[in-house]
């Protein structure tokens, strides 16, 4: 994850420097997520073809490959964007997988519910360091400097999944790469509580990437200045670590699956605040609040796992985690055109209601389509 990060930072200013165009270094972060789409559909077979450490390994060694790409003085712009796209298509393959074996390794229970809260809370706090670890690093090396040393992460990561873990085996096989995958994309989007959960565990993360885009254009709109961008960057995923941690180490399994669609469908109207203008350190407490709300996923995870079959349990993760990260690049987009025309506190109060309202009916559509105690299994609707 700080691999990922400093690269992200590194290649959006070397872009910039070489290329003086804001667009181009804007394209080069957003290739960050649109390419996920792509690996998360053609490649998602792969998370249950092939042996988990292998394909973990194999994922980071290509990151490694990528990086070093970067960093050499003679790759070219075009060649610049291409490898980041690279990356982006095998890191739904990568999470995909890592959740699928959590599961192999923790059981299906309330352990892989708290194991997995536990990855997020890494990858929230790798996100929080990662910004200001490559913030840093860029003012004591140049850009392609800071992609030599994210090679040496994914290379690190390579060997403790190497050596750290034990070979398991594949869960499934047969036929061609693409055609597998599509056809698990098809099985976990046509039935229809899978699919519920999968809309359930997409949408806030959509809404709530807007507060965070716009947060440079709204610390000028109220004239709080650079410290006030780096402060409304960091209140939602402080509030997402603080939810979870209390969720997973004070609520019973019991009390988690209570909280999963109140929260999930009222963790937005935090939001409102924005439009009524009440001082920094109330829109501060707003966005914490809306993390904090971020505890419903652990709840909602156990639902996701029990009604996923096992033999199908890597293409829905490499699924969720492609659709996650392209529809919050969606919504990054959609906050950053809105607020080309509105101010940036009506575009944030917006989101709110708007999130409100679709969540609300997909905690709706997720309770009406909740399977008798011991059912599994795929129901196409």
């Amino acid at each position: 994850m700080l691999g990922v990060v400093v690269s992200e930072i590194a290649l959006t200013v070397l872009v910039y420097g070489l290329t003086g165009s804001p667009l181009l270094s804007a394209l080069a972060f957003a290739l960050g997520f649109l390419p996920y789409l792509v690996g998360g559909t053609l490649l998602a077979g792969v998370a249950d073809r092939f042996p988990a450490r292998r394909v973990l390994v194999v994922c980071d060694l290509v990151c490694a490959g990528c990086a070093a790409g970067m960093a050499l003085p003679v790759t070219p712009v075009a060649a610049l964007l291409a490898l980041r796209c690279l990356i982006a298509a095998v890191s739904p393959v990568f999470t995909g997988t890592r959740t699928a074996t959590l599961v192999d390794v923790l059981g299906e229970g309330d352990l892989f519910v708290l194991g997995r809260s536990l990855l997020r809370i890494v990858s929230q706090s790798a996100v929080l360091v990662g910004f200001g670890l490559g913030g840093v690093l860029l003012t004591v090396v140049p850009p392609r400097g800071a992609l030599v040393i994210t090679v040496c992460t994914f290379a690190s990561s390579a060997l403790l999944l190497r050596f750290g873990t034990r070979r398991r085996p594949a869960r499934a096989g047969g036929g061609s790469l693409m055609g597998y995958s599509l056809a698990g994309t098809r099985q976990v989007l046509g039935d229809r509580r899978i699919r519920a959960l999968l809309l359930l565990l997409w949408a806030p993360p959509m809404f709530v990437v807007a507060p965070e885009a716009l947060a440079a254009a709204y610390a000028d709109e109220i004239g709080v200045g650079t410290s006030g961008v780096g402060l409304l960057m960091c209140a939602m995923p402080v509030g997402t670590i603080a939810g979870e941690l209390y969720a997973g180490s004070v609520l019973t399994p019991a009390a988690r699956s209570r909280i999963v669609l109140p929260l999930a469908a009222c963790g937005l109207l935090p939001l409102l605040a924005y439009p009524a203008a009440p001082g920094l350190g109330w829109i501060l407490l707003a966005l914490l609040v809306t993390g904090l709300t971020g505890a419903y996923t652990l709840g909602l995870d156990r639902w996701f796992v029990d009604a996923v079959p096992e033999e199908l349990r890597g293409r829905a993760m490499t699924v969720h985690t492609a659709g996650l990260m392209t529809i919050q690049g969606v919504g990054m987009a959609l906050a950053g055109v809105a607020a080309e025309f509105v101010p940036v506190a009506a575009v944030v109060g917006g989101v709110g209601v708007l999130g409100t309202v679709c969540c609300a009916l997909l905690a709706w559509e997720v309770a009406r389509t909740r399977r008798p105690k011991g059912e599994t299994g795929l129901t196409t609707i």
